[in-house]
């Protein structure tokens, strides 16, 4: 969830102007750039129990530490809630979850060359707390009451108290799950309606590649990624992959549409939370809300409600694929590759377009219901979820390989999705391979599972650009 809660102050007098919030954000391909983000779960190294906020060593005291390597922090009331440094930074989830936001990037490299920074540092700090980061999709082992929520205002006053009302799993999406994600520009309307359609339906071959999230306190769930499962039963009305996108007609306006017609969570105001959940933004810009009577919208109210939105695909300024598990650094990576690949060359999306299109929407709803518990053996219209992978995969290498952005030794970013291409060639996800280990090993411990996913950056291999 985002770090900062907008307050731009230019009042909203009609909906061409919510159109226009998306719609000015077209960029041409020169200037694209890429923004991952990515989730982990903090735990102590020596009982593997999840770290606190206030307790000594703990969740405070990391983001304290990390003001050692530069970071600035970002306060609510007597609370260190993120940190910034340039254009990136570092939040909490609810439960704790340390997440970067990293800064927008012209290339994968440098994204790399973040994400081992992060790492590094986040690692330092947190070897001195005695806490190490677990790159999962679905906490492993924790109950929702074991999990502490982070001292944030909109987390606590607002989310914690209704998110419960409209779906049984709200809690555990807050608490207990972590994913990957990158936000890619778009140059036009068209170009944003193609990739929005194609990340759309490709969503959950991304899920059956990433999922990591098997367990569920300690025991196999029944699910390669429970945390796709979860938001199944969050909140259907802000959540889901939304089908209009394939009509004809689907644009920008459209898209404002329905975010209307999602239900509001809050207003911000005066440093402030205003709890308005379940109230709708056409009243409020008729003046007509029933929290804030009479008081009409500005833009950063929009922002800010935009975010509060949970597609699988979700359009702000950019457009945010969100349907993988969190994973370890090579994970991390390739996931913003995979993407790129596809996205941001008109060969391959023109290829991935080719390879979803005859689907029909049942297909595609099917799909989403099926590869969350059945990760890469999940099929549609005859084919295996590996197989649509493997050819995804393909095409994501060949649009890297024409974007030929290269480091100083001549190796593009194809190198990247090497560890897709593992999985796709073994039929096994990081799921899969888990729950081998579990059933393999009459010792397996918990902590095998926190070994095996602990979240560390990988040895220093390539000199960033």
């Amino acid at each position: 969830m985002s770090l900062f809660t907008t307050q731009s102050e230019v009042p909203v007098t009609s909906r061409n102007q919510l159109v226009a919030y998306s719609a000015d954000a077209c960029k041409p391909k020169s200037d694209w750039l890429i923004g991952c983000e990515h989730e982990k779960f903090p735990y102590r190294l020596n009982n593997l129990r999840p770290v606190a906020y206030d307790e000594a060593n703990g969740l405070r005291d990391f983001m304290n530490g990390m003001k050692d390597f530069g970071w600035e922090p970002v306060m609510e009331s007597e609370n260190i809630i993120g940190l910034t440094r340039g254009k990136s930074a570092i939040t909490f989830e609810p439960g704790g979850q340390v997440e970067l936001a990293g800064a927008p990037l012209p290339n994968l490299h440098e994204t790399s060359a973040e994400n081992d920074q992060h790492l590094t540092e986040a690692n330092e700090i947190g070897e001195r707390l005695g806490i190490g980061f677990l790159g999962m999709g679905f906490h492993p082992t924790a109950r929702r009451e074991d999990i502490a929520m982070v001292p944030k205002e909109r987390y606590i006053k607002i989310q914690k108290p209704n998110m419960p009302k409209y779906g049984s799993m709200g809690l555990d999406m807050m608490l207990r799950t972590c994913t990957v994600q990158v936000n890619l520009d778009y140059a036009d309307e068209p170009d944003m309606v193609k990739k929005f359609r194609v990340s759309l339906a490709l969503q959950p071959i991304a899920t059956a590649l990433f999922a990591s999230s098997p367990f569920k306190e300690g025991k196999p769930n029944g699910f390669n990624s429970y945390r796709m499962h979860v938001w199944t039963d969050v909140d259907n009305a802000r959540c889901g992959a939304p089908q209009f996108v394939f009509e004809d007609g689907f644009g920008f306006e459209r898209y404002v549409d329905y975010a209307l017609d999602v239900p509001m969570q809050f207003v911000y105001r005066d440093g402030h939370h205003v709890d308005c959940y379940g109230q709708s933004f056409r009243d409020f810009m008729n003046g007509n809300l029933p929290a804030m009577p009479g008081q009409t919208p500005i833009m950063g109210d929009w922002a800010n409600h935009l975010t509060t939105l949970f597609p699988d695909v979700r359009m702000k300024k950019i457009l945010e694929m969100r349907g993988a598990d969190s994973g370890d650094a090579e994970m991390l990576l390739a996931l913003p590759s995979f993407w790129v690949g596809i996205l941001y060359d008109t060969t391959a999306i023109d290829a991935a377009w080719d390879l979803v299109k005859g689907w029909t929407e049942q297909d595609r709803v099917n799909l989403k219901a099926d590869v969350p518990k059945h990760g890469l053996r999940a099929e549609v219209q005859g084919q295996t979820v590996a197989e649509i992978a493997q050819r995804a995969v393909t095409i994501a290498q060949q649009g890297l390989r024409r974007r030929a952005c290269r480091l100083h030794g001549g190796a593009d970013e194809t190198r990247y999705l090497d560890i897709l291409f593992n999985i796709t060639e073994s039929g096994q996800n990081r799921a899969d391979q888990l729950l081998m280990s579990y059933e393999n090993f009459d010792d397996f411990k918990l902590r095998d599972i926190f070994n095996q996913c602990r979240l560390v950056a990988p040895p220093k291999v390539y000199d960033a650009p």
